[in-house]
């Protein structure tokens, strides 16, 4: 396999070198694109060391340094990758020796498929970002061994209507975890979401496993960690901020906008519409005590009842 790893960086000077290195270790890597993405911090000095001390790396920045976010960074990334497949990498996170042991027997004994995904694990950097992390996404119970992952192994056809539960949902994966054909990315266009400032990997994903065929890989056992800090963007947004259900009903709405322009069926419309609206009415109410009860009255349950019939 000839692989591009393609690492967005922002404000992320403690990092950007563990990520490289960790990336370098593999022959498969031909290639590692940094995007500077306009830090504020020492992260544009470092990359430009790295980028002089290491033949693998390729530094790129947006036009007059500007800050465009992790999307428009990934996507300039894959306009310069020149692998047969790619992989993504935060800048923050760090591939572990196994990254792509599952990648290479499943690509090669399955001509047809697109990509492979598998798990990721964490690290916590303190413990005040390990008590921070918990408070944000406590329901989710978070802890070192905590796995992001695919609970079992799905069909690559049944994976789409998994990942946004119109099926039994199984869990979902990192895009530190995707590995995928770089022809089938760039053939049928496929880019990040430059207009979502947070979930363009998660709009991504969805619409690649309706399209492609993404096979499960290592799904117990992490390839990558996740770095856990104080700085972590999603930690930013509290989960029941007027912020958090905004970006929610940008996800989805795009997801619906892009659902009809498809035309992949009424139905996923629908729940795409009603996940849109639910987060809407959260987000215009969202320390309402009478939110569940105007919900329940609203439009929205009839839509959502009709999409998941």
């Amino acid at each position: 396999m000839k692989i591009s790893t393609i690492i967005p960086v922002y404000n992320a000077e403690k990092f950007i070198k563990k990520a490289v290195e960790s990336a370098s270790q593999f022959d498969d890597v031909i290639e590692i694109i940094l995007v500077e993405d306009g830090s504020t911090d020492n992260s544009l000095k470092i990359c430009k060391e790295i980028d002089q001390s290491n033949d693998k790396v390729k530094l790129f920045c947006h036009q007059k340094g500007k800050n465009k976010g992790a999307g428009a960074s990934r996507n300039l990334g894959i306009q310069q990758s020149t692998g047969e497949y790619l992989s993504f990498l935060d800048a923050d996170d760090y591939y572990l020796p196994n990254r792509f042991d599952a990648e290479r027997v499943i690509l090669r004994e399955n001509p047809n498929a697109d990509a492979v995904y598998g798990a990721l694990g964490v690290l916590y950097y303190s413990e005040a970002s390990k008590k921070k992390f918990s408070e944000v996404f406590s329901d989710n119970q978070f802890n070192e061994n905590y796995l992001t992952t695919i609970a079992s192994l799905i069909k690559p056809e049944d994976l789409f209507e998994s990942l946004i539960g119109l099926k039994k949902n199984e869990g979902y994966f990192h895009l530190d975890c995707l590995t995928v054909k770089a022809s089938a990315l760039k053939k049928m266009n496929y880019c990040f979401n430059e207009k979502l400032k947070l979930h363009q990997d998660t709009e991504l994903m969805i619409r690649l496993s309706y399209h492609l065929k993404l096979f499960p890989g290592s799904i117990q056992k992490e390839i990558a960690k996740r770095g856990i800090h104080s700085g972590n963007r999603i930690t930013q947004i509290a989960t029941h901020s007027r912020n958090y259900y905004l970006n929610k009903y940008k996800l989805y709405n795009s997801l619906y906008v892009w659902s009809k322009k498809e035309a992949i069926g009424k139905h996923i419309s629908l729940y795409f519409k009603a996940q849109k609206n639910s987060y809407q009415c959260k987000m215009i109410f969202p320390f309402s005590d009478n939110i569940k009860k105007r919900f329940k009255k609203s439009l929205l349950k009839k839509i959502l009842h009709k999409a998941l019939k």
